[in-house]
């Protein structure tokens, strides 16, 4: 997952400023992943309420800067081409998004208080393991929408699309 992470930095990097921070976000984001499951995986006991809000913060930024900065900007940046088979492509991977938002969601609640902390430590490692699957599958829909709604508009594609078309 973190190599996933690499190739989409690399690959999207310094296309826009709004999607590299996002994507930083990931980065980040991951790396606290990983950190917290090793610590659960080396004594899950000792796993603070610290150390789960620091994560599920991050988680939190994370869906919250798709959600509100990201995708809108995507969706504008299209609409902006008038690539309409682009906006009805975004729909349809929003929509599949938004399960990744609602385990994102149950997780968090699942961990807000130091009671629920204490309540459901045991079942960290799992929650851990949906996390990995849902975020996985979040990373690759979003890099979708990256592609088809930014990448598809950068100077370089349009520069390509014309001489395509000039062959023709």
């Amino acid at each position: 997952m973190l190599e996933d992470c690499k190739s989409a930095l690399e690959r999207w990097g310094g296309v826009h400023q709004l999607i590299d921070r996002w994507l930083d976000g990931r980065r980040e984001l991951l790396v606290n992943f990983v950190e917290l499951k090793e610590a659960c995986d080396a004594e899950l006991e000792a796993v603070s309420k610290e150390r789960i809000d620091a994560f599920s913060e991050l988680l939190m930024d994370y869906i919250s800067a798709g959600h509100f900065e990201v995708y809108p900007q995507l969706r504008e940046e299209a609409h902006a081409f008038g690539d309409d088979q682009a906006l009805v492509i975004a729909d349809r991977l929003l929509e599949r998004l938004e399960m990744s938002t609602e385990l994102v969601l149950a997780f968090d609640g699942e961990y807000e208080s130091p009671g629920r902390v204490r309540q459901n430590i045991a079942r960290l490692p799992a929650w851990l393991e949906r996390l990995a699957r849902g975020l996985t599958e979040r990373f690759t829909l979003e890099d979708q929408l990256i592609s088809r709604l930014h990448a598809a508009h950068a100077p370089d594609a349009a520069r390509e699309e014309a001489e395509v078309q000039s062959r023709v």
